[in-house]
């Protein structure tokens, strides 16, 4: 009987990266290979829908090619970052700003054995069966190292991760720690299957040593 190779699950693998407490902590990570897409906009638009349809296209193309080579996975959880023009501090972006002004980048991590090669196959790929979906550059492979971070488990409503988010500030502060990145989501659920109120996501921040 032929052996049926396990598919690589990045949540389970490095439970390091996808699991988080309520309670802040900081933790120090590597660098990583993701697909992302960047753009300014609502949320809620038809272009940031359109904009996860091309993320999520690139995305199965490259776990089909991987899988046709015997290394198949489990595409990861969407990852986003935001930010609005002029600074870093979250809390200008939440609710003061008009989200039509926000700026965005969503990320779905690639495991380790993902490629340039495979990156270009799949957007041959996906040009070739949606002609017309990609244009050039959209969906990048970049590599991002979010290094020392503060993070906590948010459970509930997007719109309220502020007490949230001052509990990660808090914390940081104490521990003389600055914001050195942008406010950064990993969406452990699916907001189409799960309640509003059960929805658990990870807030994390980069940071840095505050100088004395």
């Amino acid at each position: 009987m032929e052996a049926v190779l396990e598919k690589l699950n990045l949540q389970k693998e490095d439970r390091h990266y996808y699991y988080a407490a309520k309670k802040p902590v900081l933790l120090d990570l590597d660098s990583y290979y993701y697909l992302s897409i960047a753009g300014q906009g609502n949320p809620k638009s038809a272009d940031f829908m359109k904009a996860l349809d091309k993320l999520y296209s690139v995305a199965y193309a490259v776990k089909f090619i991987c899988k046709s080579a015997d290394m198949d996975f489990v595409v990861p959880k969407m990852e986003g970052y935001w930010w609005i023009d002029g600074g870093l501090d979250v809390q200008h972006l939440f609710p003061d700003t008009p989200a039509d002004q926000w700026n965005w980048k969503i990320t779905i991590r690639m495991p380790d054995f993902v490629e340039g090669d495979h990156y270009y196959r799949a957007m041959q790929q996906v040009k070739s069966k949606n002609p017309g979906l990609l244009d050039e550059d959209e969906v990048i492979l970049e590599l991002i190292n979010d290094g020392l971070c503060v993070q906590s488990l948010h459970i509930g409503s997007y719109d309220e991760e502020q007490e949230t988010i001052d509990k990660i500030m808090k914390f940081a502060s104490e521990n003389g720690l600055e914001i050195n990145g942008y406010h950064h989501e990993i969406y452990l659920s699916d907001p189409r299957k799960t309640a509003e109120e059960k929805l658990r996501t990870i807030l994390r921040y980069s940071v840095k040593r505050r100088r004395k």
